[in-house]
């Protein structure tokens, strides 16, 4: 089959292209490369994928419009995967406006595309931050209509855009609401890879709150696994992908790497963060009646790898900007 696959030198989307490329599929990866984060990680994500010969990448915005039809021009794509987003609770009160420009025009732009050339099925990313103020565990029937960040915000108007193209032009719609992601090659603005490395170096750790705050941690090859079987017929659908167990706290995440390492945190504490979610839990059942999804590697498991992966690119891991 042909996967388009945007924000495909990120965290989740190189996976998923990894995942589709082994399975023989042909891939047209799209990214900006912006400098949100050390462009080098994504060039080091992109680096196993150009071993492919059914991959090809463009370097291109899907905010133009101009540039995303001309991909759809030239190739007859089966399923979308708009995996491109401006990710980050805390940056997007900075800069609220990048934030609706990528992930609502960028998604606008897809769906025109879509309709102009007849490509009926999108799998596109949300997000847990949807959830905040809702009763645990978060189900996708949840009324979720008081974002707490532009972020949030800009990822809840792309889902409402959504069901109108699959309203007006039957464009068959996954929505994957994702729970906090970790894994291997991780983004180095989230706590996982920040967490690692201050540990291991012996600086101090930044914990906003006082470690209570609690997170529903899904390992990065799970979600992809599940984003790829979300490109089934489905009509419209909003699907959590998420640990779907107990969330685990700050702190015992920080035990957990602590274990791993064989060192100590050395806490800086900061005050906790009015955009963020105090807590997250995923209700998973959809997944699994839908997907037949559910997460297959624990939270141990996944840190063992991510570490691995740590120590085989220290150096290089190192030397990125958190």
């Amino acid at each position: 089959m042909n996967y388009l696959v945007t924000g495909a030198a990120g965290f989740i989307a190189s996976r998923v292209c990894s995942m589709l490329l082994h399975e023989g599929h042909h891939v047209v990866g799209l990214d900006n490369l912006n400098d949100y984060y050390d462009v080098r990680l994504k060039q080091h994500r992109l680096e196993s994928l150009h071993h492919h010969s059914t991959f090809s990448f463009q370097q291109l915005d899907i905010e133009n419009l101009e540039d995303v039809e001309k991909v759809f021009s030239h190739n007859k794509f089966d399923v979308v995967f708009n995996l491109a987003a401006r990710a980050g609770v805390r940056y997007s009160m900075e800069n609220p406006f990048v934030y609706f420009s990528t992930n609502l025009n960028g998604t606008l732009n897809l769906l025109e595309s879509m309709r102009r050339h007849a490509v009926k099925k999108i799998v596109t990313a949300s997000t847990s931050s949807l959830y905040a103020g809702q009763p645990m565990p978060f189900q996708e029937s949840m009324p979720v209509n008081e974002p707490i960040s532009p972020y949030a915000a800009s990822k809840k108007a792309a889902e409402v855009l959504c069901f109108t193209y699959h309203h007006l032009y039957k464009i068959d719609v996954s929505i994957l609401r994702y729970f906090t992601v970790y894994g291997p090659a991780g983004r180095p603005d989230m706590s996982p890879l920040r967490f690692i490395r201050w540990i291991d170096e012996g600086s101090p750790l930044q914990l906003f709150g006082d470690g209570s705050q609690a997170r529903d941690f899904t390992y990065v090859d799970d979600i992809a696994r599940g984003t790829i079987l979300a490109q089934r017929e489905l009509s419209y659908e909003i699907i959590n992908l998420g640990g779907g167990n107990n969330p685990i706290t700050m702190l015992e995440f920080i035990h957990q790497i602590e274990t791993l390492l064989g060192k100590k945190a050395k806490i800086d504490g900061k005050p906790f963060h009015s955009a963020d979610v105090k807590t997250t839990w995923a209700d998973i059942s959809k997944a699994r009646k839908l997907l037949g999804w559910e997460p297959q590697v624990n939270l141990k498991e996944g840190l063992e790898r991510m570490i691995d992966w740590y120590r085989k690119n220290e150096a290089f891991t190192r030397s990125l900007h958190l």
